[in-house]
């Protein structure tokens, strides 16, 4: 019963399982005792990994959930009457239950984007009432690399947001819960696509990527981060068996399993989109650049194809959804998603 329950389909990485190579380091860890809250030498090594990545001006701490890292990064990095610039497809906009708004107090200001990706002139229509203090004070730009439609911003795109923030005294933040699906499909290290290219505070995550519960704010800029274990404490994301956190970002790094991971979900997006494209029925209706596909099919046959395979609706309006690939994803998962789609269809 438990095993065809546990069928992989395409709706989310965030369905897939734990890489091997993770759930031995949490095993390795989880002898006799150690310091809690984060002052040990598991947690301390998962910092210096990450420093070694991203940066040796990197300040990282590390916390549970994606949701989290956004509230609390954004909420370090502004006052209650700052407001957010995101993109109207953002997920702190979309599927974060109005947590940045209710925890930093910031207003969310969403922009209609054609493919996810926000740019320097969309942006510049919303960077006005500065000193005004009847207006919300613009004070984070906030972008999300892979985006939610699976489009990536270039290293010199986030450059040029960064440039444009703090040309107007603001911060940009990065919500990079997928960010190993871009650098690998960037071909780029980390720290080029973060603290080179500007950016100020970032939600790194791996949980999307072959970790159990391991996500992390990583501050660029040291004013940000004096008082975030106080931030982190308050949020309810200072966990007392910190180790376990910590080995899964040490398990991470290790022999690149981040990049292995993230180049077999991309692989595999790669794999489905090839397939569908030559299928008339099915219109792909975005850039595929990372680990999701976004297709049009029709509204008959998403029904039928759900009675095998779970996956997600995108817009309901237009019959458009989502497929997305994990570490975990097999050619052989493809194949047969591909095959029933075209059984669907009637060819």
């Amino acid at each position: 019963m438990i095993k065809s329950m546990n069928r992989r389909g395409f709706a989310s990485d965030n369905n897939a399982g734990v890489s091997n190579e993770v759930l031995q380091k949490m095993m390795e860890v989880n002898i006799g005792h150690t310091i809690g809250y984060g002052d040990d030498n598991y947690t301390r090594l998962a910092v210096d990994v990450l420093k070694t990545n991203f940066g040796d001006q990197a300040i990282p701490f590390l916390v549970f959930t994606g949701t989290a890292a956004n509230v609390l990064g954004i909420t370090a990095s502004a006052k209650a009457f700052n407001s957010v610039i995101c993109a109207d497809t953002a997920h702190i906009h979309v599927d974060e239950c109005g947590a940045p708004e209710r925890f930093s107090g910031c207003k969310l200001v969403p922009i209609k984007t054609p493919n996810g990706k926000l740019t320097p002139e969309l942006i510049k229509p919303y960077l006005y009432g500065f000193d005004f203090e009847h207006h919300s004070q613009p004070g984070i730009i906030s972008i999300t690399e892979p985006t939610e439609l699976g489009t990536l911003y270039t290293v010199e795109e986030i450059k040029q947001l960064s440039q444009l923030a703090h040309k107007f005294n603001m911060f940009l933040h990065i919500d990079g819960a997928r960010l190993a699906n871009a650098a690998v499909a960037l071909n780029c290290s980390f720290r080029e696509m973060t603290y080179d290219a500007g950016v100020d505070v970032l939600s790194f995550g791996g949980t999307k990527n072959g970790l159990m519960f391991a996500e992390s704010v990583i501050f660029f800029n040291e004013t940000l981060a004096a008082n975030f274990k106080y931030i982190r404490k308050q949020g309810m994301q200072l966990t007392s068996k910190m180790r376990f956190i910590a080995a899964q970002f040490i398990a991470y790094f290790e022999n690149d399993l981040w990049r292995k991971n993230a180049m077999h979900s991309n692989a595999m997006a790669r794999k489905l989109y090839e397939a569908v494209i030559k299928i008339p029925e099915v219109t792909v209706t975005q850039e595929v650049q990372a680990n999701a596909v976004f297709a049009i099919i029709p509204e008959s046959v998403t029904h039928e194809l759900k009675k095998e395979f779970f996956f997600y609706d995108w817009d309901e309006n237009i019959g458009e959804v989502r497929w997305m690939t994990s570490f975990d994803t097999t050619e052989d998962d493809i194949d047969r998603f591909v095959d029933k789609l075209k059984e669907a269809i009637g060819c």
